[in-house]
Parts: C-alpha cells; sequence; structure tokens
C-alpha cells in the first residue's frame, strides 16, 4: 500500500515551500518573525499566533528558556532542537552571545552530549555510514539533500575528546565543529556535512546498552578497515570533488596513518594533530611576548605523545626552523612523555611517530622527574590525564622559570591536567596558563588573573573557510604554521597584561577572517588555489561569510 505523507507540499512560484513544509524547514524557517505579506503568500495565516516578532526579539525568548534549563546537558538538548527548528535563529543567538554558550555547544558540554547521545537522540543530523553500508557507501552519500557539500567533518569515534571509544555517540563532535565553522567563521551551514563511519565499538558499556544507537560489533581493523575508509573517500571525491575533508577523533592507530594516506591526495587535514598544533604554537608566540623570549632558545615537554603531543611539537620544529634552526635541533628542543615514562633512544618498541622525538638521555619514569631533568620552560598537557600537573611539578616549572608557560589542553575539563587556579597558586601568579576547556578568572594575592583557553575553534573554523574560499586543492602544515602566526598577532597588549595569550572570543569572526586570508595566501603562493586571486584576499574572506539574518522571502 502506498504510503503518502499528511500535509500536501504546496509551492509558492518563488519556488519556495509554504505552510508546514515552510515552517518544518530549518534553513528557511523564520517562526514569528515571518511578515504579514509572507504570512498571506505563503500560506502561513493562522498556523502563526498573530504577533510579528524581530529577530533580536526573538533571541530573548530563547536566551529566557536557554537561562532557565537546569544544568548544562538540557542547554545543550534545548540548543539543538532550535538548531533542528531554525537555523538562522540558532546562528544569531550563538555569534551573539559566542562566550556564554561555547561551553554547551562544543568543550566541556559536547563530552557530556555524547556519552548520552543514545539517550538524548532526537532527530537524525548528519549521516551515519557503518560497516553495513560497504559497497554502497556512494548511495548513502546520495541520500543527504545537499547537492553541494565543500565541508565534511567525519570521525569513527574511537578517541572522542578524553572520554575514548564512544562509536556512534560520538557525533556529537563533528556535528558541534561545523556549528564552530559556521558561527566562528561564517561557513554557510548549508554546505557543511557531519559524519560518522559506524565501524562498530569496543567499548562493552555501548555494547550491553540496548539504547545505544550503533552497530553492535566490535571494531573495524586491519585491511577491513581501511577498505571501508577508502571507499567512503573516494565516494566524497565522486560526488563532490571541491569538499574539505576533516578528520576528527580518530585513535592514534590510524590518524596518522590515514592522514599520512590521504594528506597529499585530497583536501584534508586532522584537527587533533594540525588544528592543536596551530592553537599551540599561536598561544606560544603570545606568551613570548610576555617572556620576552625567542622561540629557538625554549625547551618544551609535552605529557601526552598522541595525535595532539606530535602535532604541537611538529609544528614548533617547522617555526623554529623557520626561525633558522636546523631539523634536527628543533627536534632536539621538543620532549615527548607518554604513559611509560619519558621518550628517549634507549626505549624500544615506541611508535612510528614517537620516533623523531626520541632523544639521547636518561630516562625518566614521571613527569616530576622530567621536569627536574629537563627544565623546561614551557609544559604542554595532552595527555587526557586530570591532575598530573601536580603542585611538585608546577613548583619546579616556578623555579626553573621567572614566567612558566604552562598549557593544560585536555579536554573536557574534567581532564584538564590542572586548573586555572592550581596553576596560578602553585606558581605564586607567575604562570602563563592555557587551557583547552574554559575557566573562570582568578583572583590571587589581589590580582585577577585570566586563563587563555586553548581552543582549536580559534584555527580550524578559520583554516576551512579560507580552503573553501579560494578552493585549495590540499591543506598543509604551512597552512597552519600562517594560521598560528596570524591569531597570534590578533592577541592585543591589553589582553597580555591580564595573561592572556588567546583574543577574546567575542573576536573570533573577525580572526577567523585573518586566519582565513593567511590561509589563502598560502594557497595562491603554492599554486593550490582553484580560483583566482582576489584583488583584496580580507575583504573577499568578508564578503564569504554566511549571515544569520533573515533573508525577505517575498
Amino acid at each position: 500500500m502506498e504510503e503518502r505523507s499528511r500535509h500536501k507540499v504546496i509551492y509558492h512560484k518563488s519556488g519556495l515551500p509554504t505552510g508546514f513544509a515552510l515552517l518544518n524547514d530549518p534553513a528557511l524557517n523564520k517562526g514569528t518573525a515571518f511578515t504579514e505579506n509572507e504570512r498571506n503568500e505563503l500560506n502561513l495565516r493562522g498556523l502563526l499566533p498573530p504577533h510579528i516578532h524581530t529577530q533580536e526579539e526573538q533571541v530573548e525568548r530563547v536566551l529566557v528558556n536557554y537561562r532557565a534549563k537546569p544544568n548544562d546537558l538540557e542547554k545543550y538538548i534545548f540548543m539543538m532542537g532550535l538548531q533542528g527548528r531554525n537555523e538562522r535563529l540558532f546562528y544569531r543567538v550563538v555569534m551573539s552571545h559566542i562566550e556564554e554558550l561555547m561551553p554547551i555547544i562544543y568543550t566541556p558540554t559536547v563530552g557530556k552530549a555524547c556519552q548520552e547521545y543514545g539517550n538524548i537522540f532526537r532527530r537524525p543530523r548528519g549521516l551515519f555510514i557503518s560497516a553495513n553500508d560497504k559497497g554502497f557507501i556512494l548511495d548513502v552519500l546520495k541520500n543527504w539533500p545537499q547537492q553541494d557539500v565543500r565541508c565534511i567533518v567525519v570521525t569513527d569515534g574511537e578517541r572522542i575528546l578524553g572520554l575514548g571509544d564512544l562509536g556512534a555517540d560520538g557525533m556529537g563532535i563533528p556535528v558541534g565543529k561545523l556549528v564552530l565553522y559556521s558561527a566562528c567563521a561564517g561557513v554557510d551551514p548549508a554546505v557543511c556535512l557531519p559524519v560518522t563511519l559506524d565501524v562498530g565499538t569496543d567499548n562493552a558499556s555501548l555494547l550491553n546498552n540496548p539504547l545505544y544507537i550503533g552497530l553492535k560489533q566490535p571494531r573495524l581493523r586491519g585491511e577491513a578497515y581501511d577498505e571501508f575508509v577508502d571507499e567512503f573517500i573516494q565516494a566524497v571525491l565522486k560526488l563532490w570533488p571541491k569538499a574539505l575533508v576533516q578528520l576528527e577523533d580518530f585513535a592514534n592507530i590510524n590518524a596518522f596513518r590515514l592522514l599520512d594516506k590521504y594528506k597529499n591526495r585530497i583536501c584534508t587535514f586532522d584537527d587533533d594533530i594540525q588544528g592543536t598544533g596551530g592553537v599551540a604554537l599561536a598561544g606560544i608566540y603570545s606568551a613570548l611576548r610576555i617572556t620576552k623570549g625567542k622561540l629557538i632558545d625554549q625547551r618544551v615537554l609535552f605529557l601526552g605523545a598522541g595525535e595532539a603531543g606530535v602535532g604541537i611539537a611538529d609544528l614548533i620544529v617547522a617555526a623554529m626552523i623557520d626561525e633558522g634552526l636546523s631539523e634536527s635541533e628543533a627536534r632536539r628542543r621538543c620532549w615527548l612523555l607518554d604513559s611509560k615514562g619519558l621518550v628517549v633512544k634507549k626505549r624500544t618498541h615506541l611508535a612510528e611517530h614517537k620516533l623523531p622525538y626520541a632523544h639521547d638521555g636518561e630516562f625518566q619514569p614521571d613527569l616530576e622527574s622530567a621536569v627536574k631533568a629537563i627544565k623546561p620552560n614551557i609544559l604542554i598537557g595532552c595527555s587526557g590525564k586530570p591532575s598530573t600537573f601536580t603542585r611538585a611539578v608546577l613548583e619546579e616549572m616556578g623555579k626553573n622559570n621567572e614566567r612558566p608557560v604552562v598549557f593544560a589542553l585536555s579536554n573536557p575539563t574534567s581532564k584538564a591536567e590542572c586548573t586555572a587556579q592550581e596553576a596560578y597558586t602553585w606558581t605564586d601568579g607567575r604562570a602563563i596558563f592555557a587551557s583547552g576547556s574554559p575557566f573562570q578568572p582568578v583572583s590571587y594575592k589581589g590580582k585577577t588573573y585570566v586563563p587563555g583557553q586553548g581552543n582549536n575553534a580559534y584555527v580550524f573554523p578559520g583554516v576551512g573557510l579560507g580552503v573553501i574560499a579560494c578552493e585549495a586543492k590540499r591543506v598543509t602544515d604551512e597552512m597552519f604554521f600562517h594560521a598560528a602566526k596570524a591569531l597570534a598577532k590578533t592577541v592585543t597588549s591589553d589582553d597580555l597584561t591580564f595573561g592572556l595569550v588567546y583574543p577574546p572570543l567575542t573576536r573570533i569572526r573577525e580572526v577567523s577572517a585573518v586566519i582565513a586570508t593567511a590561509t589563502a595566501e598560502v594557497a595562491y603562493e603554492r599554486g593550490l588555489a582553484g580560483k583566482p586571486r582576489p584583488e583584496n584576499i580580507l575583504s573577499y574572506m568578508r564578503s564569504q561569510m554566511y549571515d544569520p539574518s533573515y533573508p525577505k522571502f517575498v
């Protein structure tokens, strides 16, 4: 028997759907902001209450309801519901209250949302491509309603933030990342696609959970996994050859390998490796303006030797080489500490991505002994291990440096290596501190310190805008190096007086335009751009940014 929709869709002469169909399209819906003429022309009269509101008044209504929610997870659910009803209003709220909303729509709340994803699942957003779709991935991609996709964020859910294997529940991450692309850099949400590659999960609690939304089977590994991912990549190339593919939250065993495999073949990057590197390097540049030091004189110790740690180290090495050091000299200034201790040459069975940072030196079993032996100027945490920057560690950093640089970058907040309060208190207020998730300002001995948030949202949206706007054929490490420099230059002297090594989030749109410009300049200089060079790249980038204001339909 033929099934029919309950509501017949009638189209206006302009091509717009009318009535309920229009109200149920989040990209077109304006809610109570539809004008009298629009209500008459688009068959909306009677379907909306009579009073016409401005978008600004709608924003106030949203905020009243949002702020009344009892906890952050409920606020997240409310905002995702708004995104599914009225996309432009959603982005207007986020953009006009970015400092308040960022911790909800992304870290740290998105981590909790992923852990509860099966319980809070309301309606599909993005594409779930499962191992059962092998051989038919192109057909699955064709189910996506948008014809021109330019920005894809894809995860296989194995290393979600610092929370581990969340399988299909990791979809909250690509959804959240693409919100930031649009809110922070103005990438049109119409060209964005979140994707989860569901290859199973090794998380026993998910496999035993009747509400789990993904495949209940162990993860694909080896050749079967590679074939599945490659089919996805080839299908994207065939359907959307100009699309940027951002790899997100893949485990170390796959992340480095996939990036190496595809970075010179398609337009792709891994935000956990390159984006994290860019934002950390920018923070270091800003910190050096406070310490008056030179990058080539710094010793950097990383707690964590995975994607983030190695990605940051690689970009620091590139920056040191640019300032005159040889590659070997630059690498010698970066040390890694993994779960087994300091990475040194005498250790055996090191993963390939750690080998360039395995130096001659005495093995140290833990962070405190490593800090004493290496005497780093900069300590960077990307381990996912909370409270590992202990009082003894930070006091030792304070003994060795007048202004120790301490970046506790692990997300979400519960995984941070130390709090802002601990960093300032245990260094007698001398630390230059940044974290991956937000911390409130700290008062210590009569002075207020404002901790910087080393959020990748400062870098990847701007890089993405630049790549998409100039139709770059590849994304290179050089783009992230120049993005870091551009970001650091947006930090003002006033910002530095408060200890801020990143600009306030309220300036994120302009910062992203600057980063997009730096990214596109690299593409043009290296012959990677697919579009002619505009006379003024910065003006062009601003002109390409999505505006969530309501259009006039009739």
